[in-house]
């Protein structure tokens, strides 16, 4: 953009525009990630880190800009929970320029947090310290869990303060403001070629670069021949056909990218279309979350009333942003071209993925049986009716054998069904959300007046509240040793069924001890131990607001080894002259933590946390 005025405004007719970054009161060092630093090519300090943390402090918070930077802010636009939104754009972020790394990568550098821009709107352009800290670590946890994600270097807070309403209810507080440096090969993103848009038929709303298809050719140009090259090379004589192998190839990435995130119980929370990488990426974390007891219409975002982005809807959520992708590639890329890509790829690719990954994860190596599937729906629908949590009960498949004996089997199944969830967990879980007279209420309007009941609410979620009702009543007569015999009966049903298949595993390989320690091997480099769970980093949080980085600091070295046991580390236990000191978090009822080992189930606690 030519002009370099400063505050929110629209920019036409440009994909970024130049601004300065604004500095902040007191930067310092919440956290450094030495991992993806070194993609720039920096390194830990051998002498002195007390100086480097504070070098690291004043260039990653922005107050001095490094040599040859040229900071700017992306302009994109993006369909929001289903709508178009018109013009969105970095409204915190600031692009500082790229970096080639040591082994000749390219690296955009960016922070996040770093003030006002153009796209700002009616925000400040501030990050504070919970979402910072939150974002930094799973960014780095979802790289080491091997999915592909931007990276996050450093985390770096200050005494500059803003105002935030956490739940939006009406009670704000001064939060410190906290970048985070990021880095990826590219945020460029879908809603970056929704710029172009002409005016939406349902919002009215249009993008602001409307009728110049001049840049949609020069960007679609450089993102192929920068991250697409061998594309690029193969069909340099005709367009339409790279633009449809560039179409193909992103549509078979994210399909790959949303089966990871299944397969670790990982839910992004707003899965917007500004929110998709172009180059197949996680990116944008905000209110993620990774699923503790499992259940498939989980959702992590709190202001997501009508689950549009449930951990189940993922899959065809990004099938849709993949379709609107298409649709703001015309006409470099005819319509017909995108949409019968997507029917023939998407689909077929994800589950292809998400299939040979829970293989892996129930450590199926040697055989791909179609009845693989069933095994699959099977286990997760015991998880789904037993609460089991996730990660701890895929974790622990790795212990069961095939020719395990009976007493060591009873072992195994009191350890499995101590991962689901106590008849208090479920008692959380399904307490009703609405008061009984309002619930009756809704049911009248309803019937006799469907029209304004649509207005205030939905079929869905009335049958969901009368489902926690049914639910929550059933376990006021329930015992703990009732819930435990059920339990157990569901799982021995399911590891029987396990157990043939894994049966005929052994039988098609000449030596079942080397099969069974390669079994093991593949498994657990499957199944994390340690996931970002939201209480972990609610401990994180919270110890950070109150100066203490420590916890931060652990939990990133624990998630550097997400599936063993950390070295020359052990799980943070609180000191016993911390117990009940630490003000919990208003969603907590004010209730003592006990911190367990971040690898065992979830607190009781750990349910009421709310994440918008």
């Amino acid at each position: 953009d030519a002009s370099e005025e400063g505050g929110p405004r629209t920019v036409p007719g440009a994909c970024f525009a130049r601004v300065r970054p604004s500095p902040l009161q007191n930067p310092r060092l919440v956290a450094m990630s030495l991992p993806a630093l070194a993609l720039l090519g920096l390194e830990a300090p051998e002498a002195d880190p007390a100086a480097a943390e504070a070098e690291a402090a004043l260039f990653f918070s922005g107050n001095r800009v490094l040599a040859g930077a040229e900071p700017a802010a992306h302009c994109y636009c993006g369909h929001q929970f289903g709508s178009f939104a018109g013009q969105l754009g970095d409204g915190a972020a600031m692009y500082l320029g790229e970096v080639l790394g040591p082994g000749g990568e390219r690296w955009e550098m960016q922070l996040k947090g770093a003030g006002i821009t153009p796209f700002s709107r009616q925000a400040d352009g501030r990050k504070v310290l919970r979402s910072s800290i939150r974002e930094f670590l799973c960014s780095e946890a979802m790289f080491h869990l091997g999915i592909p994600t931007t990276r996050a270097g450093t985390c770096v807070t200050s005494d500059s303060k803003v105002v935030r309403d956490i739940f939006y209810d009406g009670n704000p507080k001064n939060e410190r403001c906290t970048v985070v440096l990021r880095i990826a090969s590219t945020f460029i993103r879908f809603g970056s070629f929704e710029i172009f848009k002409p005016p939406d038929e349902y919002t009215g709303r249009k993008g602001p670069s409307v009728d110049r298809n001049d840049i949609r050719i020069q960007m679609l140009d450089y993102v192929i021949s920068t991250f697409y090259p061998e594309i690029q090379e193969a069909y340099s004589d005709n367009t339409i056909q790279r633009n449809a192998a560039f179409f193909r190839e992103i549509t078979k990435r994210t399909a790959r990218l949303v089966a990871e995130w299944q397969c670790v119980g990982f839910c992004h929370g707003v899965l917007n279309t500004d929110n998709m990488s172009i180059v197949g990426l996680t990116i944008d974390y905000g209110p993620f979350g990774f699923m503790d007891r499992y259940d498939p219409e989980h959702i992590c975002n709190g202001s997501d009333n009508t689950g549009r982005y449930a951990y189940n809807k993922q899959p065809e959520i990004c099938k849709w942003n993949l379709g609107k992708l298409g649709e703001a590639l015309v006409p470099e890329l005819p319509l017909e071209i995108s949409q019968l890509i997507l029917e023939e790829e998407y689909d077929a690719e994800f589950e292809k993925h998400y299939l040979q990954k829970m293989r892996k994860k129930l450590g199926l190596i040697q055989l791909e049986l179609e009845e693989d599937r069933k095994l699959v729906s099977e286990l997760l629908e015991t998880m789904h009716v037993t609460a089991g949590d996730f990660t701890n009960i895929f974790y622990l498949l790795s212990s069961f054998s095939v020719d395990i004996d009976p007493s060591k089997f009873e072992d195994f199944l009191e350890e499995l069904t101590s991962q689901c969830a106590s008849v208090e967990e479920l008692k959380v879980a399904f307490k009703p959300q609405m008061d009984p007279r309002q619930l009756s209420m809704m049911l009248m309007l309803a019937q006799s007046n469907p029209q304004l009941f649509a207005l205030i609410g939905t079929k869905a979620n009335i049958n969901k509240e009368l489902e926690r009702v049914e639910q929550f009543s059933k376990l006021q007569q329930l015992t703990a040793d009732d819930l435990l015999g059920r339990n157990k009966r569901h799982w021995k049903e399911w590891l029987e069924k396990y157990r043939v298949r894994l049966q005929k595993e052994v039988e098609s390989v000449g030596n079942a001890d080397a099969w069974n320690t390669d079994r093991v091997k593949v498994m657990n480099s499957n199944n994390p131990k340690y996931i970002l769970r939201n209480y972990i980093a609610q401990n994180a949080i919270e110890a950070a607001e109150n100066g203490d980085f420590s916890e931060v600091r652990n939990v990133l070295k624990l998630l550097e080894h997400p599936f063993q046991e950390g070295e020359g580390f052990q799980d943070v236990k609180e000191d016993a002259e911390e117990e009940g000191a630490t003000a919990a978090a208003a969603v907590c009822a004010q209730e003592t933590r006990s911190r367990q080992s971040y690898c065992s189930k979830p607190p009781l606690w750990a349910s009421e946390l709310c994440v918008t």
